[in-house]
């Protein structure tokens, strides 16, 4: 007989074997030319539709004041535009394995902005997988062999920003909350507030395009990648409310590792052996800089980034 616990850690790698999978799937959308303001636009458009649809019993009664508004556009900006800006941009350069591999520095970073702003306590435990992390991304920088081309190490620090700018987020949030807004509302105001902003910076930067028949492939991922978001972060939050913040916390591990092997599958990618050494710091400075059972928030005061 399959116990709850076996089906809920299914669901948990299922869900970041999906979330895994976005970042390949960007990979191909940005080498077919799509810039970044235009992708942005597509899919803050398809996100705030897509859970309009799935959610819309409960947003039709949404009340829009002040404070929501403002904790939209800060998250539409913080948490997409500008992450998206950059990340995409280091993701044409990029190999989408070392992508993946950055992006788990977002509880690293997190962290030192949680003691500034009092969220936290100081944690030798998690102090240790901050500078894990740190080592993980000098595996990545500093040896001759590590990356494919050297000139790519230019493009790292742009990278970094995605994470640093979802750390920010999930720190505000915590530090001043969502107005009373649940997750599922947030997002789709977010995505909704991140289009309207979008589409002119797009056209004006003449970055914006509109899929027309025949599609091609870049058509495909941009569209199923925005639609795995969606999904992902509603199972996200129902995972939350199921089985408690810790537990949906370690989909950041599968995220990670199967971003790796999807680039491997779908792309063709391979890694120097620095590059392994570099995901294994990761890995392990997330372990250590995830919260214990005692530290974690509850189910109401949980926060997601991105």
């Amino acid at each position: 007989m399959i116990t709850d616990r076996v089906r809920l850690t299914g669901f948990l790698l299922l869900l970041g074997t999906g979330w895994g999978l976005t970042q390949p799937l960007i990979k191909i959308t940005v080498t077919a030319g799509y810039q970044p303001l235009g992708m942005i636009f597509w899919q803050m458009l398809i996100g705030a539709v897509l859970l309009g649809m799935l959610r819309w019993r409960h947003l039709r009664h949404l009340q829009i004041t002040r404070k929501t508004l403002a904790i939209w556009v800060m998250i539409a900006t913080i948490g997409s535009l500008i992450p998206g800006i950059t990340s995409y941009r280091a993701a044409f350069h990029l190999p989408s394995g070392i992508m993946s591999i950055v992006i788990a520095t977002i509880p690293m970073m997190a962290f030192p902005i949680a003691l500034a702003l009092g969220n936290d306590t100081f944690s030798r435990r998690r102090l240790l997988g901050l500078i894990l992390g740190l080592i993980g991304v000098g595996f990545i920088a500093l040896p001759d062999a590590s990356l494919p081309e050297r000139a790519m190490i230019a493009f790292l620090p742009l990278a970094l920003i995605a994470p640093f700018c979802y750390a920010c987020e999930g720190n505000i949030v915590a530090r001043w909350g969502t107005a009373g807004l649940d997750p599922f509302a947030v997002l789709f105001g977010a995505s909704a507030i991140g289009a309207v902003i979008s589409l002119p910076l797009a056209i004006g930067s003449g970055q914006f395009f509109f899929p027309r028949s025949p599609f091609i492939l870049a058509d495909v991922t941009l569209t199923l990648s925005s639609v795995i978001h969606v999904l992902v972060y509603t199972g996200y939050v129902w995972l939350i409310g199921r089985a408690g913040a810790v537990f949906a916390g370690q989909v950041s591990y599968v995220v990670t590792g199967s971003g790796v092997l999807w680039a491997m599958l779908l792309l063709g990618e391979t890694y120097s052996l620095w590059i392994w050494v570099a995901l294994m710091c990761m890995i392990l400075g997330l372990m250590l800089v995830q919260p214990r059972l005692a530290d974690a928030p509850t189910v109401g005061e949980t926060k997601s980034y991105g």
